[in-house]
């Protein structure tokens, strides 16, 4: 049964880490849901956040594969029971005929920020799980979409454990 799971990874920060990782999926015909990158408190190395689909053999096969490039530290499969995820998402609205008070009222709804507006546009900031960011997508459908942008999930532990302990690899 082919299920979404998410894989949180600590890298070498340099040039040609991404490639590497990507190519690893590529190569053995897997598609990337999600992928979020950034550096770490410590920047030599940058943590990377991948969410793909997939069954049990899959799964076990990633993190295997994974763990044998010579740039990735760390790598672990973060359960969501387990995690706090989210996802960050900026959206350019179409004001319409219902104005901007009924675009504002949306996001406001969604906990959301609004970042530009114009005559004729509103971009908000949405944050929160995949779900609220798909939840809102299909509300502002009936507005008009004029432009998404979204992050890709980030993920990390619930509680004080440091699944990836970065001092450990220094």
């Amino acid at each position: 049964m082919n299920e979404k799971f998410i894989v949180g990874i600590i890298v070498s920060n340099h040039f040609g880490v991404l490639n590497r990782v990507a190519g690893l999926y590529a190569k053995r015909g897997y598609n990337i849901d999600s992928l979020a990158v950034g550096e770490t408190e410590n920047p030599a190395y940058s943590r990377m956040t991948i969410v793909s689909t997939g069954d049990g053999y899959m799964k076990n096969q990633v993190l295997r594969q994974l763990e044998k490039l010579h740039d990735v530290k760390s790598v672990v499969l973060l359960e969501k029971a387990n995690a706090v995820s989210i996802e960050h998402m900026l959206i350019k609205l179409q004001v319409g005929g219902g104005g901007k008070a009924a675009i504002s009222d949306l996001i406001n709804d969604f906990g959301g920020k609004v970042m530009d507006f114009g005559g004729d546009f509103i971009t908000a900031e949405i944050t929160g799980s995949s779900e609220k960011i798909e939840r809102f997508i299909d509300a502002a459908r009936e507005i008009g979409i004029l432009e998404v942008c979204r992050s890709g999930l980030i993920s990390m532990a619930h509680g004080t454990e440091q699944v990836f302990g970065i001092k450990n690899l220094e």
